[in-house]
């Protein structure tokens, strides 16, 4: 296994730090209506109103890590060590966290926040990355981390809608993952059960 790839403690403290930024909130039914592009039936009243400021948070929380994966996506297909049809495939999967980012950020601005500022600069591992195998490890690696911090999250929100969000944005990124596993010439599902 290649250096790039982190340990499972640094995996696991990844995920961690994902999840801190949603803490022990939770979406309401409004942003979870804006974020599926359903303004009609976001809720207006006083329960809306009390988790508003929550929702910006973690809308940002997320955002944030859309675009991180957004200029990972970024690092790969500029480094030129991707194949073509490789390079179309981080192309797609760098599109689904721009469209990801898209909707968030267009909610929080609905929920009366601004939405977060992606990095200027991300600390990748730009000089571990020397071969398009390299590239598919690292990016493997980002969407297992992706996986791990959706699965913590959903046993942890109140609100069952924004669970089944979180599911279809963990389905995606297992998706991801399993792709680019099998890029590798990895079993594209290496176990039973995901942790």
């Amino acid at each position: 296994m290649s250096s790039i790839f982190p340990p499972a403690a640094q995996t696991a403290a990844a995920r961690r730090g994902f999840l801190s930024g949603f803490g022990k909130l939770t979406l309401s039914a409004t942003a979870i209506a804006l974020l599926a592009g359903h303004d009609r039936l976001a809720l207006v009243g006083p329960a809306a109103a009390k988790t508003a400021g929550n929702d910006v948070t973690v809308l940002n929380a997320a955002l944030a890590a859309e675009q991180e994966a957004i200029a990972a996506y970024q690092v790969g297909a500029a480094s030129g060590l991707l194949q073509k049809p490789v390079l179309d495939l981080a192309v797609q999967f760098q599109g689904h966290h721009k469209e990801h980012a898209a909707a968030l950020a267009a909610t929080v601005k609905k929920l009366g926040g601004t939405p977060v500022a992606g990095k200027a600069q991300y600390s990748f591992p730009v000089d571990k990355l020397k071969t398009q195998a390299d590239v598919l490890g690292f990016a493997a690696e980002l969407e297992r981390g992706a996986v791990s911090a959706y699965l913590g999250a959903i046993p942890i929100l109140d609100d069952r809608e924004l669970a089944k969000v979180a599911a279809s944005i963990l389905g995606d990124e297992a998706m991801h993952w399993a792709v680019l596993r099998q890029a590798l010439g990895q079993p594209p599902v290496p176990s039973a059960f995901v942790s």
